[in-house]
């Protein structure tokens, strides 16, 4: 019987995991589509997030009496709860997502003031500028990593201290303020990154066997999903930069920077409550 901490994914998991497709074309296409469904497990936050954005853009009524960031709002928490009350998501990275969206939101409140991007629709629900439901977009980021660090059961060989990773994360927190004021070090920073990770590997177990990857390509494969999951929220006129004022056009792709050190930042949250293990001999 499955421990209260655990999702009820984990015995589904356990259950596909158990199969034996034989050998050859078979198992590798049978790899490949639990890896996949996997992945959409782990992206099940997010994933239903972007539905919402996408729906509420084209079916939500324009004189409906909740606004449509309100509505938003309230589904996101209607969301969160019925993952952990059906134990689709344990505690633990509930806790991660609260504090991705704490987190979040301060940097959404700085980033609205200083004309980074603005939310052109109203809203009864907000803190300033900013509308409540922008944090779950940062949890959704935390709510991924954290799942698919439990579901594929990450192990990492030559991982960093862990005080150089917290420092490093701070500073790249930090940068995203302090560079509208002094200079940017973002350049400085992805030299760290490399000099800390060159040489960590990710080991993860899709069906029996670990296998592993180099933490920075899974970093920045990471950051490209995100940066089209940006496209589909600014095509869901749920957040505008400076430019699609008249008419979407796609994130610069620069922004794909920004979510990659953003990944350090996330990844670093969500070794609070997810073990930093290595792997088994």
């Amino acid at each position: 019987m499955n421990s209260p901490r655990h999702s009820r994914f984990e015995a589904i998991r356990l259950r596909f995991e158990a199969f034996d497709p034989s050998t050859g074309w078979r198992l590798w296409l049978y790899e490949f589509l639990l890896f996949g469904f996997k992945q959409g497990w782990a992206c099940l936050f997010g994933g239903l997030l972007l539905f919402l954005l996408l729906a509420t853009h084209f079916l939500y009524p324009e004189n409906a009496p909740l606004h449509r960031y309100d509505f938003l709002t309230l589904a996101a928490v209607a969301i969160q709860a019925g993952m952990l009350l059906f134990r689709l998501e344990t505690w633990d990275e509930a806790k991660v997502i609260l504090i991705f969206h704490v987190v979040g939101t301060v940097m959404e409140l700085f980033k609205t003031a200083a004309g980074s991007w603005i939310y052109p629709e109203e809203s009864l629900l907000h803190i300033g500028a900013v509308p409540l439901f922008s944090g779950f977009m940062y949890a959704a980021v935390g709510s991924y990593i954290a799942r698919v660090w439990r579901i594929f059961d990450f192990r990492f060989s030559h991982y960093p201290p862990k005080w150089a990773t917290w420092l490093l994360a701070a500073a790249i927190y930090v940068n995203f303020f302090a560079h509208h004021w002094t200079v940017d070090i973002r350049l400085g920073l992805f030299a760290v990154t490399a000099l800390l990770f060159w040489r960590t590997r990710v080991h993860f177990r899709n069906w029996r066997e670990h296998r592993w990857m180099p933490l920075l390509v899974g970093f920045g494969l990471v950051a490209l999903f995100i940066w089209f999951a940006e496209n589909i929220g600014t095509f869901a006129n749920a957040w505008s930069y400076p430019g699609q004022e008249d008419g979407w056009e796609m994130v610069h792709i620069s922004k794909l920077g920004s979510w990659y050190l953003l990944m350090l930042i996330s990844f670093v949250l969500v070794s609070l409550v997810q073990p930093v293990r290595a792997p088994e001999r």
